[in-house]
This record gives structure tokens, sequence and C-alpha cells, in this order.
């Protein structure tokens, strides 16, 4: 029987497990769940996931929210890269907060990626934890090349890794972020057909705040 996988390629979770799935060869069927009509709110996906998010695994009668290597150690070391992203840098997309941000981006230079390997705690291979965080920063494709190369530019191992990830999953990175490429290039006409009525700004306001 298939995995089947209830994502929105517009979260970054649901990315990142698409693309995990895709990189070992797992069979599966993915279900869209809507975030834009709210159908991860609904009573029947809370029989899914009753934490009402994305992404979800159903494998049979087993109902799955994440997945780990089943060796302990690199399990705890992956929770304690994922305990910091939910802590710190899922936050800081959230609320717009460019300080934290910033220390989040800082903290993977000189602490996650501070291994001998090119991946997050040295690893020879991207984890769930890498595809996680290269995916939420891959939000920040949506801002200007100034304002990216405001963020990544202090940051080169940080710029470094998410080219390894990018490469070491290719071509499942870029098709599984072919809808952002598509909201990206939105964004980026957009503005010259409403610059005279103060559009530019507000559709980069918006897209902050989803991040």
């Amino acid at each position: 029987m298939k995995l089947e996988v209830y994502a929105d390629r517009m979260s970054q979770p649901s990315r990142a497990g698409i693309i995990f799935c895709k990189v070992n060869g797992i069979d599966y069927t993915e279900l869209k769940v809507d975030i834009s009509k709210r159908e991860h709110l609904t009573p029947e996906f809370a029989e899914i996931n009753p934490m009402k998010q994305l992404p979800a695994i159903v494998d049979g009668k087993f109902k799955l929210f994440e997945r780990y290597p089943a060796d302990l150690f690199k399990r705890s070391k992956i929770h304690s890269v994922l305990y910091w992203h939910h802590s710190n840098l899922r936050r800081a997309a959230a609320a717009e907060a460019e300080k934290l941000l910033f220390s989040s981006l800082s903290k993977i230079e000189s602490f996650w990626l501070k291994g001998d390997g090119p991946f997050l705690l040295g690893g020879n291979q991207p984890s769930i934890a890498d595809l996680s965080l290269v995916c939420e920063l891959m939000q920040l494709e949506v801002l200007d090349e100034k304002d990216r190369d405001r963020f990544f530019g202090p940051y080169k191992k940080v710029q470094q890794w998410i080219k390894h990830t990018r490469n070491a999953t290719s071509p499942h990175f870029d098709n599984v972020h072919i809808i952002l490429m598509k909201v990206k290039e939105k964004l980026t006409n957009k503005p010259l057909m409403e610059a005279n009525h103060g559009g530019a700004r507000d559709i980069e306001k918006r897209w902050r705040s989803r991040m």
C-alpha cells in the first residue's frame, strides 16, 4: 500500500517532506490540502492530524507526522536541530522579525554547520533537518535580489549549504519548488503594473507576512 502524503507545496514543511520521499524512493500518493482555502482546519483533516498542520502521512492504519532515522544518536541530533528550527527560524519568518532571522542565520553558520561534512551537524548527506531548514529559507526567494543579498550576504557557509542541499536532492528540489518560483515571477511582474498605485510595496508586505 502506498503512503498517502497530505501536503500543500506552498507550505515549507510540506515541500521538505515531499523532497524527502522522492530522494529516498518512497512510493507515495500526494494529496493536496489547500491552505489558502483553510482545508487543513476542517474536521475531516483533523481526523488525520489533530494538530491540523502539514504535512501528514498515512501508512495504512498508521498516521505519521514526522520521519527520522532509526539510529537513536542520529535521531536525537536531528530532533535537536528541528526543535531549534521551530523555536527560532520558523518564528522569525512568520513574524517578520529580521533581527531573529539574522540571529538564526548566524547560528546555522557558526554552530549547526561547524562539522566536517557539508550538511548540518557535519553530515555527509542531507537529513530531514537540512530539508526542513532549507525549504524554510527558500521562502526568501520571493524577495528582490537586494533584500536576499542583505540577508544571506554575510553567511557564506549558509549559501554553500543551501547549494549543496539543492544539488544533493536534484532534480526533486527544484521540481517541488516550481510553485514558489511561479509566485516569485508574479511578484516580480505585478509591481510593474501596479507601481503607480503603491501596489509593489503592498505585495511585498503581504508576502513577508506569510514567510
